[in-house]
Formats: C-alpha cells, sequence, structure tokens
C-alpha cells in the first residue's frame, strides 16, 4: 500500500475540487482550492521526493475554451517528471502516444472506452495495438445506484452499463497495467472513503489498483489500510495541507519511503 500523488487540473489551474460537482456546462466546479503555482511545481516537488506513479488529471472537455490551457499545463508537469507520473482526461488512441512522447509513463482512459453509455471492447483493442497494455491506466471512476457501484464518464456525470466489481477487474487486467477508482460521490468531500467500494475492490488481488476518494485523516488512512487489507494504493487530493488541507504531505512522503 502506497501513496500516489495527484495533480488535477481545470480551467488551466492545478485545483482540487468536489468530484461530483464538476460540469461541462461553464465549465465550472465547487472549489476546493485553487493553487497559485503551476503544475510543474508539483510535479517537481513529487520527482524530488521519490514519489512515483502519480496521476496527471485533465478535467476540462476536449471542445472547452480551457482545455488547451489545461492541456500545456498537464504537458508541462509531464517534462518536469519524465516517467514519473500517468495522465487522463481526453485520452484515446490517436493521441495517448502524444502523452507518452512527452514524458507519461502511462495514460489514463475512461470515456474513450465507452460509446453511448456501453463498453466498448473494440476501443480497447485499439489503444492496446497502439501503445501496448503496459502503458494503459483504466479508470473505473464509479458512484453508487441503487446496490452497485456503476462507473462513470464524462468527467463524472454520466452512467455507463459497467458495474465495479473483482470479476470486472479480472476481466480487464489483460488489457492494462493498473486500475484507478476514484469514489466520486466522496471525491473533495473529505468526509472518509467509500468503504463498501474499498472492500469490493480489496476482493481482487491482481495488478495494482489505486483508490482515490475521501480520505483525509492519518485515522482514515489506517482504516482504509484495514478495509483494503493492504491490497490498494491511495491518493489524497483535498485534504492535504499542500492543497489546503490539513493532513501532512510530509507525513505522507515519510511514510511512503517506510512502505517502500
Amino acid at each position: 500500500m502506497k501513496f500516489r500523488p495527484c495533480i488535477d487540473i481545470h480551467n488551466g489551474s492545478v485545483k482540487q475540487i468536489v468530484g461530483g460537482s464538476l460540469r461541462d456546462a461553464g465549465n465550472s466546479a465547487e472549489e476546493n482550492f485553487v493553487s497559485g503555482k503551476p503544475a510543474s511545481y508539483y510535479a517537481e516537488l513529487y520527482k524530488n521526493d521519490g514519489l512515483t506513479g502519480g496521476h496527471v488529471i485533465l478535467l476540462n472537455k476536449k471542445d472547452s475554451p480551457f482545455y488547451e490551457e489545461s492541456l500545456q499545463q498537464g504537458l508541462s508537469a509531464l517534462r518536469a517528471y519524465p516517467g514519473g507520473l500517468q495522465i487522463g482526461g481526453g485520452v484515446n488512441a490517436k493521441n495517448a502516444p502524444m502523452f507518452l512522447d512527452n514524458g507519461a509513463s502511462a495514460v489514463i482512459v475512461t470515456t474513450f472506452l465507452f460509446r453511448d453509455g456501453e463498453f466498448n471492447v473494440e476501443r480497447l483493442f485499439r489503444l492496446v495495438d497502439a501503445i501496448g497494455r503496459d502503458r494503459i491506466v483504466i479508470d473505473l471512476s464509479c458512484r453508487r445506484r441503487l446496490d452497485n457501484y456503476v462507473v462513470v464518464t464524462d468527467r463524472w456525470q454520466h452512467f455507463t452499463n459497467l458495474v465495479v466489481n473483482a470479476e470486472l477487474l479480472k476481466m480487464l487486467e489483460p488489457f492494462c497495467s493498473e486500475f484507478l477508482i476514484h469514489g466520486v460521490d466522496s471525491e473533495g468531500k473529505r468526509n472518509g472513503m467509500e468503504a463498501d467500494l474499498v472492500s469490493l475492490l480489496a476482493d481482487y488481488d491482481g495488478i495494482p489498483v489505486t483508490y482515490a476518494g475521501g480520505i483525509h485523516s492519518e485515522k482514515a488512512i489506517a482504516r482504509f489500510e484495514e478495509a483494503s487489507r493492504g491490497r490498494l494504493d491511495y491518493t489524497v487530493g483535498s485534504a492535504l495541507d499542500l492543497f489546503g488541507g490539513k493532513l501532512s504531505y510530509r507525513d505522507l512522503v515519510e511514510k511512503n519511503r517506510v512502505v517502500g
């Protein structure tokens, strides 16, 4: 179990937002923190602290007037820490090589794998053919619907037909190197993890899985480790003092060194 850092970029700025509040209309989101520093600053920090496998997420739609500015911020982070960061947000089979050429260790993909809310395996095959499974992270970020956790796309705004469970992860495992899963309804709220989702993910024993959403304190990390049986990595965003929260980034770096 290790700490994975993040750099979320929205409207050209590094931000921490409430995940479920993101809307394409008006390029709006409920903001927890807006940084005055560029994405490359955080990438260099993570590089100097020896953190690997971090996530750069572009939160603007590709036809947004802010997308290009967000993209350039993301690329600057990749160049500042070549081989140390993954990137997601608008990734598809055509542009994935560009992100890798700019220093990404892998690309993170969700929306491209769906068409009209239906999982499209042909698109996954195209992506694997383009860059190979070792450079692919499948994002299965999800929201609760009745008794299931269902994958959401388009910046977490639309439900799909895919239910998250250990069987799904096992089915997709041959086509990627890792999974990234945000508990969207807890993302940015600093109110604790999606315990049922974490327990569900812990039933899977395969390639690395990173969970994000609601982890906000040392006690919460301890509860996460117990619930996940140490099988999952984790991300902390809004709760970090790095992003205006109270949880010590430096303490997590030191904890990660002990684990590593």
